[in-house]
């Protein structure tokens, strides 16, 4: 493997990423103190990237299977984003800023398996080499999220401009990607194969099946984390909670860097097993460190979801990376985008958001048992996952 395609491989990761990270974390504040949006409508906003997770990532992979190099398909939905992204700092009411940014949204998450599936295509050993190109990614958004706080612009719209500056970028980067050409099919194509519905096939596969399914169902206590963990800490008292929460980010680097070599004693299994675990573990002192108002037993885990994050998530593409056939490689990986950043992060807020509400009164928050919650679904999953996966190390493609 050349190097200079490992360093294009890492910038294209990078950009990717930094892109989402200029101005995902920090909407909130634009849309709440500048915009005036309401709570509702700002976790409105957040969920157009499951909508879209749900309704693109499968039929764009049919594309780049199909009909375009992925790299092409990379440079043209980061270029009409670029656009979308500066016309988003131009609308300031709800009814007209949702639909852009859920058409953004359509474009964009995509753009994640895709660059997931152009890595793969192009090293020589993924489960040695791919950690470290997704690296970068995480750097992208770290270090984009560090630019925007230093220069205090989270109330304004200039977040969404510098991703677009960024996105343009990375689309005419895309174009210094390998060329793959596309795979040509002789039968017609049929509706469903259009809509990219053959992906859905692979899951005849036992173990298959149950990968997309536990990995759907994590994405439930997940957004626990997501969504209430910054909450959380802040409201137990835990003072600057962004510095503390970032010592996941610094796990996740590490870890990333690292995996390959756990990657090879533990495979498959053994890593979403691991992660399932810690997952278990980072829940369980979360409600600990709620019920016995030790801050401890707090800190001491919020590094486990960058542990978490990287064995769980990077092993399962890896996983559907090997078992999917030439033709269905990128569709596969939309998949399971479709499955755990759309299905799986769409059902975790309407779980998680319920459950707080349950056990919130008058502003108090009962986080002992909303903490319990997702410490529970973990266990049952990580039970599930032990008992139905079956890892086969024969590197068969799944037959379709």
């Amino acid at each position: 493997m050349k190097d200079s395609i490992k360093i294009k491989l890492s910038i294209m990761m990078f950009l990717q990423y930094c892109i989402q990270g200029s101005w995902y974390v920090t909407m909130g504040t634009y849309l709440g103190q500048t915009l005036k949006f309401t709570g509702v409508q700002i976790g409105l906003a957040y969920g157009t990237a499951a909508i879209a997770a749900i309704i693109s990532p499968v039929f764009i992979g049919m594309i780049a299977d199909r009909y375009f190099s992925p790299n092409r398909v990379l440079f043209v939905l980061n270029t009409i984003g670029a656009i979308i992204l500066v016309l988003l700092t131009r609308i300031t009411n709800f009814s007209l800023f949702f639909p852009v940014l859920l058409i953004y949204s359509i474009c964009f998450m995509p753009t994640m398996s895709l660059t997931n599936s152009i890595s793969f295509d192009n090293l020589k050993e993924p489960g040695k080499e791919f950690s470290r190109i997704r690296l970068f990614g995480s750097l992208g958004w770290i270090g984009a999220g560090l630019i925007i706080s230093s220069r205090g612009l989270e109330p304004f719209a200039t977040p969404f401009l510098i991703a677009a500056g960024i996105s343009m970028f990375a689309g005419l980067f895309a174009l210094l990607l390998p060329y793959k050409k596309p795979i040509q099919v002789e039968n017609k194509i049929s509706a469903s194969q259009i809509l990219g519905f053959d992906a859905f096939k692979l899951t005849k596969d036992k173990s298959f099946f149950v990968l997309i399914l536990i990995s759907t169902l994590t994405c439930i206590p997940l957004a626990f984390y997501d969504s209430f963990t910054n909450l959380y800490i802040t409201n137990v008292g835990i003072g600057n909670a962004a510095a503390a929460m970032s010592l996941g980010q610094v796990a996740e680097i590490i870890f990333l860097f690292t995996f390959p070599f756990f990657f090879l004693k533990l495979r498959y299994k053994g890593s979403i097993v691991a992660a399932i675990l810690a997952w278990v573990v980072m829940y369980g002192f979360f409600a600990l460190g709620a019920y016995t108002g030790y801050k401890g037993f707090i800190y001491s885990v919020l590094p486990l979801h960058g542990f978490c994050f990287t064995f769980f998530f990077v092993a399962g593409q890896l996983f559907v990376d090997e078992k999917a056939p030439s033709t269905l490689r990128n569709s596969a990986q939309g998949l399971l985008t479709f499955a755990t950043y759309g299905v799986g992060k769409y059902l975790g807020t309407l779980v998680a958001g319920n459950v707080v509400q349950a056990n919130t009164s008058n502003g108090d928050y009962n986080w002992t048992s909303i903490w319990a919650v997702p410490f529970f679904i973990a266990i049952v999953l990580l039970i599930a996952f032990i008992v139905f996966f079956n890892e086969k190390r024969d590197n068969k493609k799944i037959s379709v």
